[in-house]
This record gives structure tokens, sequence and C-alpha cells, in this order.
């Protein structure tokens, strides 16, 4: 289920806070210019802060000293180790910020931003590079006063004219994203070696955007200066970040080791957090290999997305004596938003009577019941197991953000409950389903012909499901078997992972499977993933190609919302639309983290909500490992 690179840095276990990315076009002549004039009018009232929340207050005031989900006296050291992931089992480049090329795992670690967020806040960022901002009320601009002593990783100060150039780099020749991103910013300016301002268009919602400026990587332009940013490389770049490059084989280890010297560790931000000296991400051929180096001790650290495998696969040696710890964690995010996307970019899928027939066919019952060992529950929402998931009939606000589309949506809307996939008999194909998916067919005018479905013009309806995971085949197959009883001309095809990734870069599919991470406060994203502008940029996760007028004004509905009641109203408004719209067939959640991993790991009594936190909060037991060694484990 290779997604593309759209996502370059995971923020619960990378330094950067995730850049979610996008952008706008900037004019070269903004570029590090000096500003004469004042920063400030007189008649603003400037808010000063060490950091800024979406909605409300901050919950770390600016004297705190770290965050409260860290142990502050956690031991530095040791190596913490895990299976690399990517779209071709290995990587090609330590340039994730570009569309070319496939980055290794874990680039993030090597980037500071102004900015960084708490895992115990859904929206809230405090100073790393940056000390304190500036804002007005209205939030049309930002500066940020940045510490003098922040250097990259060879020792070069970090200033205001990086900032900016890693600003126009970014939406100049990064990653297409990157131009939706930022499209909401007007200006960006050094107003002194160590003060940045962003000013943002006029009339443009201004709610998240001094967090999104706070974001960005910071990128040394003097390193730039000799080194083409557009291409790919396996050079380690200079970054900003706690950690550098030390190793890079591909098709086998990426390792990063700190900066010994690291210029913000004693930061209240950094305090108890990132203590493993070094971290290996290790790559395999195939999943078999990779879960063999886990129970023999090659790498330390597993997540398991397979149910089968969780289910039946976990009884190996060093589990039973108690070396390895099997366990599931709470997981307090929206649950992830998994399904078959449906390319609309396609003519033949812009009935939605055929992709409501089409979901009709995939028998998540029996998948569940055979496949998965009954550990799922099915999805139906696009912000699944969480507050913003629509439900009932609309009311409130969510019914005031509607009415002005009432006669551009379907009465269903407004008058019944969201829709929710059917629940079938468990059998692999039931005879209710198949009789509704036909019903539906008829209706948006097909008709079998020799057994297939044709269009009034006489055209087979042709359906390719694309996939490169090997475990899925099990469940793409029954799906795609249950398409062509019910009349549908369908194949899968099972690619490799370097075709799927190229594939889903230029939207060169019918159906593929993908599973979209879904904030806890929706904003400025939500344009890559459901609006129109991230159905025409190549590279972004808009995987369905969904370019809907209606949808794209409740994104700015959302994006502009003042408060967090609103915003999950708004929200709520727009699942129920998505879900009326048949863009994608939804397929499963389980809302935890099935971890294994080798017991030498100590960690906080506290696990923060929003992240899974290992990397970033636990550290390695000295006496724990010298049990297992003596032992003959490791």
């Amino acid at each position: 289920m290779t997604l593309t690179k759209a996502v370059l840095f995971d923020r619960d276990e990378e330094r950067s806070r995730w850049n979610r990315f996008w952008g706008a076009a900037l004019a070269s002549a903004l570029a590090l210019g000096l500003v004469g004039a004042s920063a400030v009018r007189a008649d603003e009232h400037v808010i000063t802060s060490h950091g800024i929340s979406a909605f409300g207050d901050l919950k770390y005031s600016a004297d705190f000293t770290h965050w409260d989900y860290v142990n502050p006296n956690a031991p530095k050291g040791g190596t913490f180790s895990a299976r690399g992931t990517g779209a071709s089992g290995t990587f090609d480049s330590l340039n994730a910020f570009i569309l070319k090329g496939e980055p290794a795992q874990g680039l993030g670690l090597l980037y500071d931003s102004l900015l960084i967020g708490s895992a115990d806040e859904a929206d809230s960022a405090y100073g790393l590079v940056a000390e304190t901002l500036e804002y007005p009320e209205d939030r049309s601009w930002v500066i940020f006063n940045m510490r003098p002593e922040a250097t990259f990783a060879d020792g070069a100060p970090i200033t205001a004219d990086d900032v900016v150039f890693s600003f126009n780099i970014l939406v100049e020749k990064g990653h297409p994203a990157y131009r939706i991103r930022y499209a909401d910013f007007d200006t960006v300016e050094a107003l002194g070696p160590h003060r940045v301002k962003f000013t943002f268009k006029d009339g443009v919602p201004t709610r998240d955007l001094p967090a999104t400026a706070g974001g960005i990587s910071i990128l040394p332009r003097h390193y730039y200066d000799n080194v083409d940013f557009a291409e790919s490389t396996m050079t380690p770049p200079v970054g900003s970040g706690a950690y550098v490059v030390a190793d890079a084989q591909p098709g086998r280890s990426i390792t990063y080791c700190r900066n010994p010297d690291y210029w913000g560790q004693a930061l209240a931000v950094n305090v108890g957090t990132y203590n493993f000296e070094c971290i290996i991400y290790e790559y395999f051929a195939d999943r078999t290999a990779a879960f063999e180096a886990l129970k023999s001790g090659e790498y330390l650290f597993h997540e398991e997305y397979y149910s089968k495998i969780w289910a039946t696969e976990y009884n190996f040696p060093s589990l039973e004596r108690g070396w390895v710890i099997r366990e599931e964690i709470t997981d307090g995010r929206p649950s992830g938003t998994q399904g078959y996307w449906i390319n609309l970019r396609r003519e033949k899928f812009a009935d939605p009577r055929v992709r409501e027939a089409l979901g009709k066919l995939f028998n998540f019952e029996w998948s569940n019941e055979t496949l998965f060992y009954g550990i799922y529950q099915r999805t139906d929402s696009f912000w699944e197991n969480s507050p913003m998931q629509a439900e009932g009939v609309p009311d409130g606000e969510e019914l005031a953000v509607l009415e002005p589309f009432r006669d551009q949506l379907p009465e269903t809307v407004f008058s019944q409950e969201p829709f929710t996939p059917p629940v079938y008999r468990p059998t692999r194909l039931d005879r209710k389903a198949l009789r509704e998916a036909k019903a539906l067919m008829a209706d948006a005018g097909y008709s079998l012909i020799d057994g297939l479905y044709h269009d009034a013009e006489g055209k087979r309806l042709t359906i390719e499901l694309i996939d490169d995971s090997p475990a899925f085949e099990r469940i793409n197959t029954p799906f795609v078997d249950n398409l062509r009883k019910a009349g549908f001309d369908a194949k899968y095809i099972q690619v490799d992972s370097a075709q799927m990734e190229q594939r889903q870069e230029d939207f060169d599919y019918d159906i593929t499977p993908g599973r979209l991470v879904m904030s806890l406060s929706p904003g400025l994203e939500l344009r890559q993933l459901l609006g129109s502008a991230g159905a025409a940029e190549k590279g972004t996760l808009n995987l369905s190609g969904l370019a809907d007028p209606v949808v794209d004004a409740l994104i700015e509905k959302i994006i502009e919302a003042p408060d967090r009641p609103t915003v999950e109203a708004r929200v709520r408004a727009l699942d129920r639309v998505l879900r009326s719209k048949h863009i994608w067939i939804p397929q499963w959640y389980g809302g935890t983290h099935k971890l294994a991993y080798w017991d030498i790991f100590g960690r906080p009594e506290i696990k923060p909500p929003y992240s899974r936190a290992v990397m970033a909060t636990w550290w390695i037991d000295q006496a724990k490992l010298d049990k297992l060694k003596a032992e003959g484990a490791l």
C-alpha cells in the first residue's frame, strides 16, 4: 500500500514538526531583502509569546522546563533500531524535499524549525529556533525572533536569511505540494540577522498560518550555494537538527547519530527527548526477512500492521522467554482514513452510483472474520473514532454551514444520517450486496452484455486495482473476484514498489488502497488531501482526484473557523458530504499501535495522547540490556 512521499517527516517520531507540505509561488524579489520601514504599525496590538495555539491558551507557560510526558533525567546513549520503510524497500536519496528519488526514512531528524509542536496538545507550537514570536490579533503576519546561538551542523549560524532561503527554495524547486501549503503567504523578509517576518495575503484565513510558517524546516543557504537542491543525492546534507547522517547504505540501512555540538539540547522543548545516541533504520527485501531479523535481535523495535501476523506469528522463542515484549498502546488521533480510493480523474467513475456499487462488493464482515481474526472495526468516516465524525442528521453549526449549498447537494445529506457502509452476512459475496450493486448499475445506465457491464454507447467498463503489497493479495483478490461476479471487467495487478510509487505520483490507476492520517486540528492540509488544488498537482495525496466546489468551500470554512467547537462542527459537515460522494471504499481501523520490541528500553510514566512517542521519549535501560546480554539474548 505504497503512498507517495507527500508526507516528508513523521511528526510522531522525528525532529521536525510534520511538513504537511504545500506551497504558493513567491516572487524572487522577496528573497532576503532587509526592510527599511517599520515592521509593525503603531496602531497594532501585538502579542509577544513563547508559543502559539490555533485555539485558546497554551498548556505550557514561558518558564516551563520540560514536557509533562518526558523524563527530564532520562539517560542519553545507546542505539535505537527499527525496520526502515520505503516505496521500493530501499532508498536512493537523502533529499526528502523534492519529488524525485526515494528518500531514506528518518530524514526529519536532520532539521529543526522555528517552532515545534507538543504531543499532548492538538494545536499548539512552541519556540525551538525561535525564542519568541510576535503577531497581531488578526494574525495577518508573524515575526520570529530567533536564538542567536542556533547553528547548523557544520557550525554556521542559523539566520533569518536561511529561513527566507528555505521558504523560497521549497516553493520554487521543492515537492509540488509546497505550492499548496504556502498559497496564503505573501512576503517573507529578513528584518535583521535573527528576525524574520512572514506576511500573509489580504483576506485569507490566518488562524493556522503563523504555526505553518514556524514549521518550515530550516535549510542552510550557504550549503546550497554549491549543491543543486533540485537533485536527489546520497551525499549527507548539512542540517539544522540534533542528528547527522553517520552512515547510509541503500538497500541495507541508514544510521543517524547525535551531533555532539548540537546547540539546542538544553532547551525546554528538547529536555528528555531524543535520548538515543544513534538511530538506525534497517531495510529488508521482504517482510519475512524483516520479521526473522526482529526475532533474532537484528533490530529492536517494530510496529506491526498485519492482523494475521499479529494474531498467529507472535509465538517465537525470544518472546516466550520474555526477551521481546508484545504490546498494544492507544492512539488518541483520528484512526486513519483507510480504504480503496477510486480515481475520479477517469470519466468512467464520474457517476456516484457506479462508485457506490463498487463499494457494496467489498465485504468487510467476511474479511474481518476470515482474514483479520476479528480484530478490526469498519471505517465509515474520514475522521473515524474522533469528535469530527458525522453522526445523525445535521443541526446547529453543521447545518448552518451546509445550508448555502443545499441546491448542490443530495437531499439525503440534510435529511438522513451520513452514509455508512451496510452490514452484510460474513460470506464472501452476500446476495443482497450483489442485488443492490446491480440495481445501482442499472440506474446508472449500464447493461450486462455477455455477463459484463457496458455503458449506453456499448463501451465495456474495465476496472484495474493496483497494489504492491503481497500481504494485501489475500484482501484484494476476493474483492476483485466479487467485482467480476457482479459483472465488472475487473483485474488485480500487483506491481513492484517502485512502479507503485510512480503510478501513485502520476495518478495512473483506477483503484488503489491507501491510508491518510488526518490532523487533530484540520485546516490547511485539507486543500492538498481533498481539495481541487491537490487534485491538479502531481504527487499530492488527493488519491481520489476529488475536485468539487462545495468541498473546496467547506475546506475554507474549516480553515477560517474561530474556535474548536466550530472546527469540529464544520469538519463533520465536510465528512457528511464526502461520505455522500462515494469517493472511496472504506476499509477498517484498529485504534491502537501494535508494538513488539526487545526489553531493553525505559520510558516515561506518561504517554502523550497524540503520539506514539517511542523514539522521541524512550531511552536505553542499561540494566535491562546487560541482563539480556548475560542471558545470551543479544
